[in-house]
């Protein structure tokens, strides 16, 4: 049977809250109550109501019989007859229903109603706790959380420049599109009550304060209000999600997601409706993003995440365009090529040393394909697509800050992470004491920076230990190429034996692939628990401190293998008689054909195959998830007698969709992509094509599930994506680097550079110029001589070739290094970070604000002016879409 609780009943009283002594705050976490003094802004959840309170009345505003819905709770329970509990888990029952009905108490003491919903049948029941927030609640948080409120509507600024340069060439543009309800873009700025008669739409309660911003509001809330103990952690949704109390904890979607029957000219399309017929359609992969609407329904981060990745997407392009240009011309010179054509009909006039200890002896031209696959990247064409991606980063990057800047002034949010942040409610329960901030002036939870340098350093080491793990696996892989390599020489079979470095390489990259994603999972709940116990002040703090963790060992766990291919493997071989070997194994040789078509492999295997994986994953698994969790609840509700599509209540089909995971996954996945795109571009041209087809999928495979698929998350404001950009900035470094030692010493450009400068132009020889004869010993032993990859003399020496090679690779690194870092700092200087437009903009609202100082001082006086200094410092308004 379906039970409802009426509205009204589980509302409680709310009045004036009484300030709290020290000894009573000792044993609670916040002050809720509408109307506190600010003094007890960190203090208690009160127990203590005056009586005579209207929170009956309250909670019935905007309709008396059916209350705004701003938060949903949800618990189940089973009530199969007859199962036997032990006391452990009877005892563990027992005190999460005291741990819930505390904290739901403690909520109506906040002030805010409570009304509960039941569906239930014989097995089982699922609880769904219906939060709304009355006017004086929301009145009050929107001060203490320090929301921005409209105050004068302007005309939508939005703009796009491909858009203007099309429009100004008289082009048709295809990616435009008129998407309705375009949200308004107001002057804002932070919301106090005492001046609450001047921000639009006062004189209506229902609307005033927008759905996203009620949601903000009661997770403030459901955040800080205890059930227990408050410094032994027991406080906060968040905890009581992760020990089992509730199941769910989510605010509603805005109706159904489903176009009505009249189509996209229903008058009545809701915020969600529009989302999902205009930017969660695979058919509009050709459309610009409705970033406004994204940001009106989702919130800053969510939207700033999607302009980011159409950004860079967009970006894509041109990087894709050149490097498909050069991958053609690398075929265009496949077949005439003057050393491949050597090599090819050398027939077995090359003989070589065998690759292993138990290897035959090969000839050089049964490697005559490997050879032109390796062509295909390895030309005067990839010297200059190196040079062209180092400076698309740094274009890319400018110019995102610039994007970034105008996104953060529309949208009221260049001063968030300054002026705006609250701190985290598990910081303000755990710091041990109180500091004033020297921004906002008013005094705040504060933990020495000292003591928190000193945790950053333990977790540091433990960082350095999870990466000298990786190292270990990437050791046992090298172990695993080496040893598969002689098992599958040995083979009886020709064609695997000639094969045996190749599927060794190619196996041993799949094995990589699998450790990658185990230690992945891993690591991330070991940063989780570091980065808490070092107590960091804001939830951005927090975040960046996690990101860095994660990527760090996220950056040696992908990069460490192509990072080892591209640069180590074959340098310490050692030559024919004298082979160098680690742990009684002999060092692997580059694969037959090189070491850059080795990397080109892995990187495909790496890069692609973690795509293809992770689109999959995100297409089937929530599409499997989901299913079972709409057939879970619904058969529960046939079998309680209820009608299913009917009579399924809001709620009920949010709970049916899968948790919000966040976005961590999401710009991980897109800045490990930048990573192989821009570090390891000299040995695949190909990775910018691979990223945008990858990304085009991307974009609106996230786009719908956050808008179907996904329960709606909390609306988070942000002012950048992070410390997201500083770990991009940094790869664009390690890039330029990365790139000169890649085509300077795993390249045949600078060999057969010098090859045509010092001996033929027409590179005819080549092959025999790079090949070193056998010394004499090893000749003897096997009475045969051979040829291998080397500047050596006959004695096993370098020569002097190998010398003067050396000296040009490392001027060649210097030099590549210098031009680049140089034309980057030149266009650092030329592309302001701010566009003119929005530095203007700025200027002239401090201006206004000093205007609004000066108009309150002549208006009250000095003693006025004291009293209303901080709106006119509020004053120094920003736009908000």
């Amino acid at each position: 049977m379906t039970s409802e609780a009426s509205p009204g009943s589980r509302c409680a009283r709310s009045g004036m809250l009484r300030r709290r002594t020290q000894e009573e705050d000792s044993a609670a976490l916040i002050d809720m109550a509408p109307g506190a003094g600010k003094g007890d802004s960190y203090g208690s959840t009160a127990n203590t109501l005056e009586p005579g309170g209207h929170q009956a009345a309250a909670c019935r505003v905007g309709s008396p019989a059916k209350p705004r819905i701003d938060f949903v709770l949800v618990w189940e329970e089973d009530l199969k007859p007859g199962q036997q509990q032990d006391n452990t888990t009877r005892d563990k029952t027992d005190m999460h229903g005291d741990w819930r009905e505390t904290f739901l108490d403690n909520l109506r003491a906040a002030g805010l109603c409570v009304d509960q919903r039941d569906v239930q049948d014989a097995d089982s029941a699922v609880h769904y706790v219906l939060l709304s927030a009355p006017w004086a609640v929301l009145c009050y948080y929107a001060e203490e959380l320090r929301l921005k409120l409209p105050l004068q509507e302007l005309p939508n600024q939005a703009s796009n420049w491909s858009a203007s340069l099309l429009e100004w060439l008289g082009i048709p543009n295809i990616l435009l599109e008129d998407v309705p309800d375009l949200p308004p873009e107001y002057y804002s700025c932070q919301f106090k009550v005492s001046k609450l008669s001047r921000f639009l739409g006062s004189d209506n309660q229902d609307t005033f304060f927008s759905n996203t911003q009620r949601h903000q509001i009661l997770f403030e809330i459901l955040a800080k209000t205890p059930y227990g103990h408050e410094k032994k952690g027991l406080f906060g949704i968040d905890q009581l999600l992760s020990e089992g109390v509730f199941s769910a904890a989510f605010p509603l979607h805005d109706g159904p997601f489903m176009t009505p029957p009249e189509g996209l000219q229903a008058p009545g399309l809701n915020q969600r409706q529009v989302l999902s017929q205009h930017w969660a359609r695979w058919r509009k992969w050709n459309k610009y993003q409705p970033l406004d609407h994204v940001r009106r329904y989702f919130g800053e981060k969510v939207a700033l995440y999607f302009a980011w990745l159409g950004f860079y997407t967009g970006w894509l392009l041109p990087a894709a365009a050149v490097g498909t240009l050069v991958f053609l011309v690398g075929c265009s010179m496949l077949f005439s090529d003057t050393p491949t054509q050597e090599l090819c009909s050398s027939a077995d006039s090359f003989e070589m040393c065998p690759l292993c200890p138990d290897c035959p002896f090969w000839l050089l031209s049964s490697i005559c394909a490997l050879v032109q696959a390796g062509r295909l990247f390895d030309h005067g064409g990839t010297v200059f697509f190196s040079l062209f991606m180092a400076l698309w980063a740094v274009l890319f990057l400018e110019y995102w800050k610039r994007k970034s800047a105008t996104l953060a002034y529309r949208w009221g949010c260049s001063d968030y992470e300054d002026v705006e942040e609250r701190p985290r409610p598990q910081f303000a329960a755990s710091a041990p004491t109180m500091a004033l901030n020297p921004i906002t002036g008013e005094d705040e939870p504060y933990f020495p920076e000292r003591s928190r340098l000193h945790r950053v350093l333990a977790g540091s080491v433990v960082v350095v230990m999870m990466v000298a793990v990786v190292v270990m696996f990437l050791v046992s892989i090298i172990l695993y190429r080496a040893i598969m390599a002689i098992l599958v020489s040995k083979s009886d079979n020709t064609v695997l034996a000639a094969w045996a470095s190749r599927i060794a390489s190619l196996t041993g990259s799949v094995v990589n692939l699998i450790f990658i994603l185990i230690l992945s999972k891993i690591y991330v709940a070991l940063a989780h628990v570091l980065t808490r116990w070092e107590m960091h002040r804001t939830q951005t703090k927090f975040e960046d401190a996690f990101t860095l963790k994660v990527f760090i060992f996220q950056f040696v766990n992908f990069y460490s293998s192509p990072i080892y291919i591209a640069f180590f493997k074959g340098r310490f071989v050692g030559y024919p008689g004298n082979y160098h070997t680690l742990f009684g194994i002999r060092n692997e040789e580059c694969a037959a054909g090189g070491c850059l078509i080795e990397l080109a492999q892995e990187l495909l295997v790496i890069m692609v195959g973690k795509q293809i994986i992770n689109n999959v994953q995100e297409i089937l698994v929530p599409k499997l998830k989901g299913w079972w969790q709409k057939v879970r609840l619904r058969s529960r509700k046939r079998q309680a007698g209820a009608a299913v599509a009917a009579g399924r209540a809001p709620w009920e089909a949010d709970y049916e969709l899968l948790p919000c995971e966040g976005l961590f996954d999401e710009y991980l996945e897109m800045v490990l992509q930048f990573g192989f795109v821009t570090i390891f571009v000299a040995a695949c041209p190909l990775a910018p094509l691979f990223a945008l087809l990858n990304n085009w999928v991307e974009i609106r495979l996230d786009a719908r599930k956050f808008v179907s698929e996904s329960r709606r998350p909390v609306a988070e404001r942000a002012q950048d994506i992070g410390i997201w950009f500083h770990i991009l900035a940094g790869l664009k470094h390690l890039a330029v680097i990365s790139n000169a030692f890649l085509l300077a010493f795993s390249s045949d450009f600078l060999p057969r550079a010098y090859y045509q400068w010092s001996r033929a132009r027409d590179l005819r020889g080549f092959v025999n110029f790079t090949l070193a004869r056998a010394p004499p010993a090893f000749a003897a032993a096997h009475n045969r001589t051979c040829r291998y990859q080397a500047f050596r003399d006959d004695d096993g020496q370098y020569s002097r070739t190998y010398w003067n090679l050396l000296a040009i690779r490392l001027a060649f690194v210097i030099v590549f290094e210098h031009v680049v870092f140089s034309i980057g700092r030149v266009l650092d200087l030329l592309v302001p970070d701010i566009p003119e437009s929005v530095e203007i903009k700025v200027k002239r609202e401090y201006y206004l604000a000093k205007q609004a100082l000066a108009e309150n001082e002549a208006l009250f006086g000095a003693g006025g002016a004291k009293d209303n200094q901080p709106l006119a410092q509020e004053m120094r308004l920003g736009p908000q879409a």
